[in-house]
C-alpha cells in the first residue's frame, strides 16, 4: 500500500511560509518522500499502517490550502508510467523497510 499526499500551500505571507515549511517537515520526519515538487508518497506494509499515517498527515494539516491524500495498491503504484518530456524513465527507487514481527 502506497499513501500519496499532494498539496498546493499559499506562500504569500511569513506565516504561510512558515506553515508550509512546518507541514512538509512534518510529513518528511514521517517517513514520506518527495516523488515530485509538492507530492510525496510513503509505503506502508497494509492498511491499518496506512490508516496510521493517513491519521498523523490529517493532524498536520496547515489552516490554508489545498492538500489531497490518496492510498493506492503496490500493483497500482507499480504500473505507472513517468516521462520527463517525450522520454519514459524509470520510476524512483524507494528505500526498502524492514519489518519485525
Amino acid at each position: 500500500m502506497w499513501v500519496l499526499v499532494f498539496f498546493d500551500l499559499p506562500t504569500e505571507t511569513k506565516r504561510d511560509r512558515r506553515n508550509y515549511a512546518l507541514f512538509r517537515k512534518k510529513i518528511l520526519a514521517d517517513g514520506f518522500q518527495m516523488f515530485q515538487f509538492s507530492m510525496y508518497v510513503r509505503h506502508c506494509s497494509s492498511k491499518e499502517n496506512s490508516d496510521v499515517h493517513l491519521k498523523r498527515v490529517k493532524r498536520f494539516l496547515p489552516p490554508k490550502g489545498h492538500i489531497g491524500i490518496m492510498c493506492v495498491t503496490d500493483k497500482q503504484f507499480g504500473m505507472m508510467e513517468i516521462f520527463r518530456g517525450k522520454e519514459s524513465v524509470n520510476p524512483p527507487v524507494t528505500a526498502q523497510q524492514l519489518e519485525l514481527f
